[in-house]
């Protein structure tokens, strides 16, 4: 337990440091952008436009399915189980600057689509896995500048889309 209150106390830390910087209000902006990228309809686009040009028997298709037939249920349990508090709900005098989708914030489910999308399309693409990462990148950073993720969220967030994503590339 002191090792988790430790792991809360620098994550406080780090998300208040960001917070209090002047580039943030600068950032803001860009990272509503980003973090819509990170909202699911792009995710969408990508099945169906794989469904549309190379059918039902796609080798990548079906890693995105199995990948999120697998990723959404772990990440709601984490989310649901965990059950710890939004950066607004766990500071004081804090606001964030959207209304997040749900109650939770552990792991950032932005974040472990993301990385999962990207881990899966840079298997399948290999020449765009630079901007692909760091599109993941900037979509997790984008959550903790919003306030609605501490770092720890986005750091679990990683884990849980590449390991999902690896996972389903070797099932396939």
């Amino acid at each position: 337990m002191k090792l988790l209150y430790s792991i809360h106390k620098y994550d406080v830390f780090m998300f208040t440091w960001l917070i209090n910087t002047k580039i943030h209000s600068t950032l803001t902006q860009s990272s509503r952008y980003l973090s819509k990228t990170g909202d699911g309809s792009l995710y969408i686009l990508i099945t169906g436009a794989l469904y549309w040009h190379e059918g039902i028997d796609s080798p990548f298709l079906h890693s995105i399915l199995l990948a999120f037939l697998i990723e959404r249920p772990i990440y709601f349990l984490l989310k649901n189980s965990l059950q710890r508090n939004r950066p607004q709900a766990a500071l004081q005098n804090f606001r964030s600057i959207i209304t997040p989708s749900d109650q939770f914030s552990f792991p950032s489910g932005h974040t472990s689509a993301a990385f999962m999308m990207a881990t899966l399309l840079s298997f399948y693409l290999p020449a765009l896995i630079i901007p692909l990462y760091f599109w993941a990148t900037l979509v997790g950073c984008s959550r903790v500048v919003l306030g609605v993720h501490f770092p720890t969220d986005i750091l679990v967030g990683i884990i849980l889309g590449v390991c999902t994503a690896i996972f389903s590339l070797g099932q396939i």
